[in-house]
């Protein structure tokens, strides 16, 4: 298999899509990973498996209709491999594993039958002190953007998923592309603050817009540093209620096709008003695990870069 990620907007052709079966009984408030999930195991609102299986068949019909390759997990018994991106993502032509949290390395292992398809040259692992997470990472003509957190208490933080150990793998195994993280605002308790992974608070979309939550960075001057690159114009501005919702966590299948949560109105407007195709779908349930659709998917293969 002939790896190829350069953006995340060129035209989809191959990918690695997380499946609701089999996912097990609702977490405990002890095996919460994140405080969206917390919050819907006490309400009691944690999301059904039937729910949530309706919702991934929904999205797989829209890749097959763009006639996309979706691969999928090997099944673990009563386990959740919703979230893909999690476990790995491509840059150019190189597999990275991700070394994420020791309880899901068993995730990892559920799409070695793909990784064994990949040239292994074309395969790494990062050392046991990187820590580094896909939905984290993100291309942008040539640059990596890596989303981290740089507080003195990131062992304390299991919402904190890159370390900066992360942002200097790829940076030596990407010398050729400019390399830029942002710090995340995060939070144990309350999900409207906390950015798990960079695609949470910002994503691009086409070839030049982008959606953003300006309180998800920590310093101003990573919002400021998107705000100049991208242009204000491009970007569209998404609240803390928005953020909690999952508004940037779509998913582009071609530089005009996103396909988003059919209750993202304001969003999925804006999207129409600037020429993108927009394939609505329910996700909401599976948002309640502080996770979307670009967390939901591993591509492998687009089409070309743009410029």
């Amino acid at each position: 298999m002939e790896l190829n990620i350069k953006n995340e907007t060129s035209k989809l052709k191959a990918v690695i899509m997380g499946t609701a079966i089999n996912n097990g009984p609702t977490p405990s408030v002890e095996e919460a990973y994140d405080p969206k999930s917390l919050e819907h195991i006490l309400a009691g609102t944690y999301p059904k498996e039937p729910d949530m299986v309706h919702e991934m068949n929904c999205f797989k019909q829209v890749l097959d209709k763009y006639g996309v390759t979706v691969y999928q997990p090997e099944m673990i018994e009563n386990y959740n491999q919703i979230f893909t991106r999690d476990i790995g993502f491509v840059i150019d032509d190189v597999f990275i594993k991700s070394n994420i949290l020791p309880d899901r390395e068993r995730e990892l292992d559920a799409i070695q039958y793909i990784i064994d398809q990949i040239n292994p040259q074309k395969v790494v692992r990062p050392p046991v002190e990187v820590h580094i997470e896909g939905g984290d990472v993100m291309l942008w003509k040539d640059y990596i953007f890596i989303g981290t957190y740089k507080g003195s208490d990131y062992k304390d933080y299991i919402t904190a998923r890159t370390n900066l150990e992360g942002v200097q793998y790829i940076r030596d195994l990407f010398p050729n592309k400019k390399i830029k993280e942002f710090d995340l605002i995060k939070s144990k308790i309350e999900a409207r603050d906390n950015a798990l992974h960079l695609d949470c608070c910002f994503q691009p979309v086409g070839d030049t817009k982008a959606i953003i939550y300006k309180r998800g960075f920590r310093e101003e001057a990573d919002y400021l540093f998107l705000l100049n690159l991208f242009g204000k114009e491009n970007l569209f501005h998404i609240t803390r209620k928005e953020m909690y919702k999952m508004n940037s966590n779509v998913f582009s299948i071609d530089s005009n096709v996103v396909v988003s949560e059919k209750k993202f109105s304001r969003l999925n407007s804006w999207l129409r008003s600037n020429g993108f195709i927009v394939e609505e779908i329910p996700y909401a349930e599976i948002a309640k695990q502080e996770g979307l659709l670009r967390c939901s998917t591993l591509p492998l293969i687009r089409e070309q870069k743009f410029v």
